[in-house]
């Protein structure tokens, strides 16, 4: 079974950060980095050459894939900000229909600008996010 290639680096966040190169792709990156760390209670950490993580918990498939990943977290990529995580409580539906103009995957929420959204509520999502993922897998 392949390794999980997504894994905590000794990366700077600030460094990375710091060196996106579109000033307000930049000042969305520190405005997240603050909103998630409070909701998670957690330093950030890269995971992998992009992702900026806030703590961890052990996932294990039942295929009997397992590894450890952040319990949110984000990258601020070309297209939008991929948000990771934020799907992962049953209630989130009702804050995330009045979270603003947004998409989701599967386990992402997709952001084109902060400003686009609540950041509010943002908050409240990303919150119920850690506590449903703490709630199933505690470390």
């Amino acid at each position: 079974m392949a390794d999980n290639k997504t894994k905590p680096t000794k990366v700077s966040v600030a460094g990375f950060i710091n060196a996106l190169t579109d000033p307000a792709k930049r000042a969305d990156a520190k405005a997240l980095v603050k909103l998630m760390q409070s909701a998670a209670g957690e330093k950030p950490k890269m995971w992998g050459p992009s992702i900026i993580g806030f703590g961890s918990h052990h996932y294990k498939y039942e295929s009997g894939r397992e590894g450890d990943m952040p319990l949110i977290g984000f990258s601020p990529r070309k297209a939008a900000h991929v948000l990771y995580g934020m799907n992962a409580s049953s209630d989130s539906k009702a804050p995330l229909a009045k979270l603003g103009k947004c998409t989701t995957g599967k386990g992402c929420l997709y952001i084109k600008k902060l400003a686009d959204v609540d950041q509010e509520v943002l908050g409240i999502i990303a919150s119920k996010a850690v506590a449903a993922t703490r709630a199933r897998s505690p470390n």
